[in-house]
């Protein structure tokens, strides 16, 4: 019997770089995209043999900004993936788009290949500081194209917002949320923001020209989200994630429940069996290696069984319904308490963790505090 498989794949152009955003990629490079395509393909016509023994549940295009490249590049995409892999079953297919960069045509074609869940990045409603944070798109560009997500036949839709934003109030966090609910959106995922190493805020903040939200205000855009978010029928399913219903994001559960997961392209990272890697970052490097024949793969990793006890319960634990004991035992033949209960009863004992249902999980409390668990699950 065929193991089920979630595929990533990493599109690296976008029209410009966000000031906060450290992921790899390339703006103003669209003279290169028909060159990478053609190596990305290139790239998953070598794990021909490695896919035979998976079927495809999950597709997720990120980036960069997919909906930046012409559709015809997405089609071919997944057209290769149609007719070489095990696609039968597969139940959902995510595209990341940008509101400057998608059409009611573009979208229209995306939906007569297969795709249906679409991931729109807002961040905020607020224009100042979308334009303070480098996103190329006002709230109303946002408006217009998840109008024309829903005309092209989209129900399955996400909106990423960020807290923690220079200059932002709860207030505006509540407002935007409220915005988004509004529209009847079924999934949001909300996220703190990050000062990224290397980023054009770090420098920022390093010279002392970001006036961020203090630590309590930081808290309280989170804690009033969920209230809010909970109260208008959203799970919080996920640290940083709600969803109404059935719309739960397939492929990210991939992610945190360690299920096996390929990624294709620049910088993509895969787990399988007990074996990760990760592609190059650099484009040369990655497009070279492929031209020589050679598997782009940058380094690998053999993760034994106490590292895989150890990073299913980390990845687990950013579930809001926790760990279960039951799974843990069928997955590795051992009770979990033989390898946790001691860290797990003092966490339970400062109430940063409970265990109901016969699940593991953090509390409120232990949500803020979470790095502190994480910390002392980790071998000495």
């Amino acid at each position: 019997m065929l193991k089920k498989i979630a595929i990533y794949i990493h599109i690296p152009f976008c029209s410009s770089k966000c000031y906060y955003c450290d992921f790899i990629s390339f703006p103003n490079m669209d003279n290169r995209v028909h060159q990478y395509v053609r190596y990305l393909l290139k790239e998953m016509d070598m794990y021909k043999d490695v896919m035979k023994e998976y079927k495809i549940d999950t597709i997720f295009l990120g980036g960069g900004t997919p909906s930046y490249i012409d559709q015809k590049h997405v089609e071919g995409i997944l057209k290769y993936i149609y007719d070489n892999y095990n696609s039968s079953e597969i139940k959902e297919i995510t595209i990341e788009v940008n509101p400057e960069t998608v059409t009611y045509d573009k979208l229209k074609v995306y939906k007569s290949i297969g795709i249906n869940r679409i991931s729109l990045g807002l961040q905020t409603t607020k224009d100042k500081i979308l334009k303070e944070i480098g996103r190329r798109h006002t709230f109303e560009d946002f408006l217009k194209a998840y109008e024309a997500t829903r005309k092209a036949g989209f129900e399955n839709i996400n909106v990423d917002l960020i807290f923690g934003l220079p200059n932002q109030t709860v207030e505006d966090c509540i407002n935007s949320l409220d915005a988004v609910v509004t529209l009847g959106v079924k999934h949001i995922s909300y996220y703190s923001l990050i000062i990224e190493e290397g980023t054009l805020m770090d420098k920022w903040h390093r010279e002392g020209k970001l006036n961020l939200p203090d630590e309590d205000s930081e808290r309280q855009m989170y804690h009033e989200a969920i209230k809010f978010l909970e109260s208008m029928g959203y799970k919080h399913y996920e640290i940083s994630n709600f969803a109404k219903e059935g719309f739960k994001c397939r492929h990210n559960l991939y992610y945190w429940k360690l299920e096996p997961y390929i990624g294709f392209g620049i910088s993509s990272h895969s787990n399988i069996g007990y074996k990760r890697f990760w592609n190059y970052k650099d484009y040369n490097k990655y497009i070279n290696s492929l031209q020589m024949g050679h598997f782009p793969v940058e380094g690998e990793e053999y993760i034994d069984e106490n590292m895989k006890m150890l990073e299913y319960m980390i990845v687990g634990l950013r579930l809001i319904e926790g760990v279960s004991k039951e799974e843990f035992k069928n997955t590795f033949k051992i009770e979990m308490d033989d390898i946790f209960g001691l860290v797990l009863d003092k966490h339970k004992k400062q109430g940063l963790l409970t265990e109901e249902n016969g699940n593991i999980k953090f509390t409120k409390k232990g949500l803020d505090l979470s790095n502190i668990v994480y910390v002392d699950l980790l071998p000495d």
